[in-house]
């Protein structure tokens, strides 16, 4: 499986060199306030990737950090009934078994 993995990532290397090789011709991007910047294609794209990427991630900061408070909130709660039921001594009965 590494193996494939690695042909994988080579020949993905190997497809993004070729494109950034034929992208490298100079492009305007105009940005708001009549700023502008001017550079290869491939470089804006990239940006523009890189940018995205930090976006998507800050925007998943507040649903990770909910979920983290909710998983500590859980244990929490399994120490106390774990700890409730070892001072109690008793076994608990599975509920397929009937007692008389």
């Amino acid at each position: 499986m590494k193996f494939v993995s690695t042909l994988v990532g080579i020949v993905l290397f190997v497809l993004f060199f070729g494109f950034a090789l034929k992208n490298t011709q100079e492009v305007d991007l105009h940005l708001f306030l009549h700023y502008e910047l001017r550079g290869p294609l491939v470089l804006m794209l990239l940006g523009c990737f890189v940018a995205g990427a930090v976006l998507g991630v800050l925007a998943l900061t507040p649903t990770v950090f909910r979920y983290r408070r909710e998983t500590n909130k859980h244990k929490v709660a399994i120490t106390t009934l774990q700890s409730a039921a070892q001072r109690a001594g008793a076994q608990p009965q599975p509920d397929s078994v009937l007692t008389p």
